[in-house]
């Protein structure tokens, strides 16, 4: 099977980049896949990661992005073109990004198999929290986006949340509802003594600056730091591209608080160290904007989760049995609680450790990327046993080229 994966791809650091790699990677395994990953271009000369077929053939903001991403497709002639999608992959300003979301449905059109993994869905965005400044032109947009997005021959949603609204509300076809995952095969259990030795390291970790913010982590580490001795607050993670110098400014406040650690952008080969010697991952958001990978991260290495009472966070952890305290969003008395309650209870660290890690190992990157395999292999058996037009089940607002014809051709009158 020939896949096209249509994705941000480091070095980029653009969103999904991490995720986007973990797929190639568990796909550059099957020895019966072959790959290309249709890339974002890059600045600099960072050199390309070796054993990757990368074609890089589209920008970020770029208006030729649609005409240059279907040349590489019909160039690589793939039996599936996969696209690993935010709302804002392909620009953050509305006219790219618009039109970036119509390439799957494009792609479809031109007879090939699509399937898009979309990690959110703009109904559930704060549009406040992303500093949107016209959140009725941004709500209707996002709707045309959607039903876009619907037009290719299947999509997979990572809460089910989110597929229910794809069908009672857009009366979307083929969509599925698939986990997040973690971005590793063979998780090893946490080694516990690593923790609270000699210090607690409580762990915030992203791109802050949007709805992941840290004033509330700050006030909130001020009172926990008070209780318990021999903590550590360790900030992860760098600006969000739309709030550039924000971590900057958050630590010129505290430099001079040697609790308080600023990492700056952490590199993969960095992230084990990091999370393998947290006692806890702190989620300091005012919203969501979907499943959270970073709490898959902590699944992965075993390690107790707080995060703000959010719905989406609810459901990704009474759906994938996820081991998290939730405080009430926005209070940092709560938060603060939640974080000292968990520091003098060893016993629930390793009980939500344990459990985390049990459910990292229900949903690792192979069994994830099994069942999309499974879903394009069924897509390939069916057309190899029923000769199908390449239009059939586009939705019905999309007219198809018979449907055309007929309207043009003469209507035939049978003789008397």
């Amino acid at each position: 099977m020939k896949i096209c994966l249509i994705t941000a791809f480091p070095p980029s650091r653009r969103g999904l980049n991490e995720y986007g790699y973990h797929i190639a990677c568990e796909l550059q395994r099957d020895p019966l896949i072959s790959l290309t990953v249709l890339g974002d271009e890059i600045g600099g000369s960072e050199p390309e990661l070796p054993d990757f077929d990368v074609v890089r053939c589209w920008g970020f903001n770029t208006a030729a992005t649609p005409a240059r991403l279907l040349a590489a497709i019909r160039d690589c002639n793939p039996d599936v073109v996969w696209f690993n999608l935010l709302f804002s992959t392909f620009g953050d300003r509305p006219l790219p990004a618009f039109s970036g979301l119509a390439i799957p449905l494009l792609t479809r059109l031109f007879g090939y198999y699509t399937h898009v993994t979309l990690h959110h869905l703009m109904d559930n965005v704060n549009l406040k929290d992303a500093g949107v400044r016209a959140p009725r032109l941004y709500r209707l947009a996002g709707s045309l986006a959607t039903r876009m997005l619907l037009g290719a021959n299947s999509i997979s949603v990572l809460l089910p949340a989110y597929r229910r609204t794809l069908m009672e509300k857009y009366r979307g076809q083929n969509v599925h509802f698939r986990a997040h995952g973690i971005l590793s095969g063979r998780p090893e259990y946490p080694d516990f003594s690593r923790r609270g030795n000699p210090e607690h390291r409580i762990l915030a970790f992203g791109k802050w600056g949007t709805y992941k913010r840290l004033e509330l982590l700050m006030e909130a580490f001020e009172a926990v730091a008070s209780a318990v001795s021999n903590c550590r607050l360790i900030v992860a993670g760098s600006d969000h591209p739309m709030t550039a110098g924000y971590v900057g400014e958050i630590a010129r406040q505290y430099r001079g608080n040697s609790r308080i650690v600023f990492t700056g952008y952490v590199p993969e080969d960095e992230i084990p160290q990091l999370f393998s010697t947290a006692t806890m991952l702190v989620m300091p958001y005012s919203s969501a904007t979907g499943s959270s990978g970073v709490a898959h991260l902590a699944c992965e290495y075993g390690v107790p989760i707080i995060s703000a009472d959010i719905a989406d966070f609810r459901e990704m952890a009474d759906d994938e049995g996820i081991a998290i305290d939730f405080y009430q969003v926005g209070h940092a008395g709560s938060l603060a609680g939640k974080i000292i309650d968990l520091l003098h209870s060893p016993e629930r660290q390793v009980q939500m450790g344990e459990q985390n890690f049990s459910a990292a190992l229900r949903m690792t990157m192979p069994q994830i990327i099994r069942s999309y395999l499974r879903s394009f292999t069924l897509h390939q058996k069916a057309r190899a046993i029923e000769p199908i037009s390449r239009f059939r089940r586009i939705p019905g607002w999309v007219p198809s080229r018979s449907t055309i014809f007929r309207a043009a051709a003469p209507r035939w009158v049978p003789w008397n």
